[in-house]
């Protein structure tokens, strides 16, 4: 699902302008401090992605919450609506290494991992590391791979690093999966389990331009021809950087009491077997933070938490009767919002 826009966003391409806000010590935040480093990564990877993303801007959203908050992306859509240029566009802007998996029935979990070999000039065994050690992994059509190969993300997608015959290897920092699926075509598919749907931060979908954006694509203004064209808006360290600056982005009490009571809703909603983890709620925190930075602000709003909720839950219920395809859950995620009484602040 997609991340909402409850507030204005700021243009593409500007520059941040450190602001005093409320909840702060009421000064301007200075001009090279992490937060503000942050927001103006934000800018520059929002603005990257929108000139290869067309009309997409709440995928384009997603995708920034993803890399500011350090969460896992999961985009579900249909062939040829450019899941695979989003994730390429979002490692390029970056400036990080990008891994591609293709999903298959016949995909070892050594092939995602890595494999320790026996060298013969030192005869000793040595760890060759899977494309999982890239900072970016595209793991494009997942669903098609079977349940023992997902299985070996589980680690790697929580913990953040590969266990190997006996021994763990870290994965680099920061990490970021990007798997696509097709939630239409079913045939050859193994389905996401819980476990590995509630290790993704976030999903999102993409869905059909509409004919102006489309006649722009036939016309090679935007997708593929623009991400080759693509510079980067930043580096790995100052990926990281940002990710830990927008940790400490002030979360009130009420708006984390808030996030708290629209995840435990979902747990009691009607036809709803399985409801969103305390991990979710976790993710639901994190991504709104990183919403505050992109709209440049140093705190968290009622409506961040909102604009981030659906995409954040969604995928994660599991509803009676319905196709595993988080659209029921969206519903439901809806439901929850418009019931649960929004705090003043």
């Amino acid at each position: 699902m997609t991340i909402g826009s409850g507030r204005a966003a700021t243009a593409t391409g500007a520059g941040p302008a450190p602001v005093a806000e409320a909840g702060t010590t009421g000064r301007p935040l200075p001009p090279h401090a992490p937060l503000a480093n942050a927001m103006a990564l934000a800018v520059g990877l929002r603005g990257a992605l929108a000139s290869v993303l067309l009309g997409s801007d709440d995928a384009v959203t997603t995708a920034v919450v993803a890399a500011l908050s350090g969460s896992h992306l999961l985009i579900e859509d249909v062939p040829g609506v450019g899941k695979t240029v989003l994730a390429r566009a979002l490692a390029t802007a970056l400036g990080a290494g990008l891994a591609r998996v293709q999903g298959h029935p016949d995909l070892l979990p050594s092939d995602v991992t890595g494999v320790s070999v026996f060298a013969q000039d030192t005869r000793s065994w040595e760890f060759r590391p899977g494309p999982v050690f890239a900072p970016v992994v595209l793991l494009d059509e997942l669903n098609r791979t079977p349940p023992r190969t997902q299985s070996a993300l589980l680690e790697a997608m929580e913990e953040g690093q590969v266990s190997v015959d006996g021994t763990s290897w870290p994965l680099p920092r920061p990490h970021l999966v990007v798997a696509t699926q097709n939630p239409v075509g079913q045939l050859g598919t193994y389905p996401l389990v819980e476990s590995q749907l509630d290790r993704f931060g976030l999903s999102t979908t993409i869905g059909y331009p509409d004919a102006e954006v489309e006649q722009r694509l036939v016309l090679h203004d935007g997708g593929r021809d623009a991400l080759a064209a693509l510079d980067p808006a930043g580096s790995p360290a100052a990926w990281e950087a940002a990710i830990d600056a927008t940790s400490t982005v002030t979360v009130a009490p009420a708006v984390a009491a808030y996030a708290v009571a629209v995840v435990r809703a979902t747990r009691t909603a009607p036809s709803v077997r399985l409801g969103a983890s305390p991990r979710a709620a976790i993710a639901l925190i994190r991504c709104a933070q990183a919403r505050a930075v992109l709209d440049q602000r140093t705190y968290v709003t009622p409506d961040d938490v909102q604009g981030v909720a659906v995409a954040c839950l969604a995928h994660r219920l599991v509803v009676d009767g319905a196709a595993p395809t988080g659209r029921a859950g969206r519903a439901v995620v809806d439901e929850v919002l418009a019931a649960t009484p929004v705090p003043v602040l």
